[in-house]
């Protein structure tokens, strides 16, 4: 722990040479199992989707970075399994955020966000967890899949690889967080989407209600939830 804390921000994380090692090498472990992109440019995205999410919302500027924070350090726990990998991303995180100078309870902040972010087990009950869980499950769009050959693409791959547009929209009168997906449907289904995606859609209602909001999801066009 350092003895003398400080404001530690987004351009220090993306600046920091074991951070963006652990992320690479998770990126490159997903990509030998098949799996769509899990590196820099979700880590970036989710980042300042996370960040925007809470200045939208009414939030101070602190939280918000530390939202950023959280998502673009959400996924560097892949580098050790991908197997609940949201808590090896936080224990990773933790070192690395005192080693950087972030004071204590920061550190507790972004570690709680980044080890509920997994659909599978975590609950987001901080509104720095919250915005990095809808930013995350946000990120649908065929730019995220490796795969070149539409032939051999499973149902992640096509259902990523059909969303031509994906945009978390944001009403800080309403307070309504809207997911507006389009999809290509000569390429995936829209069901296909609620068969791999429910999950994730309850748990981003869920972190709406942490942040006192609303969450929506239209494709298409078309309210779905």
């Amino acid at each position: 722990m350092p003895d003398t804390a400080r404001l530690v921000t987004l351009a220090d994380i993306e600046a920091d040479e074991e951070l963006l090692a652990y992320l690479a090498m998770g990126d490159e472990y997903l990509g030998s199992l098949g799996y769509t992109e899990h590196g820099m440019r979700h880590a970036n995205l989710v980042a300042h989707i996370a960040g925007n999410i809470l200045r939208r919302l009414g939030y101070d500027e602190r939280e918000a970075e530390l939202a950023s924070i959280a998502g673009f350090l959400h996924d560097i726990g892949n580098c050790v399994a991908r197997e609940d990998h949201g808590v090896a991303a936080a224990l990773l995180a933790k070192d690395a955020l005192y080693r950087l100078g972030m004071e204590p309870r920061e550190v507790a902040l972004v570690m709680n966000a980044v080890g509920n972010h997994e659909e599978e087990s975590g609950e987001p009950g901080t509104a720095v967890a919250a915005a990095a869980v809808m930013a995350d499950k946000s990120d649908v769009h065929h730019t995220r899949v490796r795969n070149t050959d539409p032939a051999t693409f499973d149902i992640h791959d096509r259902v990523n690889y059909a969303a031509k547009r994906s945009f978390l929209r944001v009403d800080s009168q309403t307070r309504d967080v809207t997911l507006e997906i389009d999809i290509d449907t000569e390429t995936s289904q829209v069901m296909e989407y609620f068969e791999i995606f429910l999950s994730r859609m309850q748990m981003c209602r869920k972190a709406a209600e942490t942040l006192e909001a609303r969450f929506a999801l239209v494709i298409n066009e078309t309210k779905l939830l």
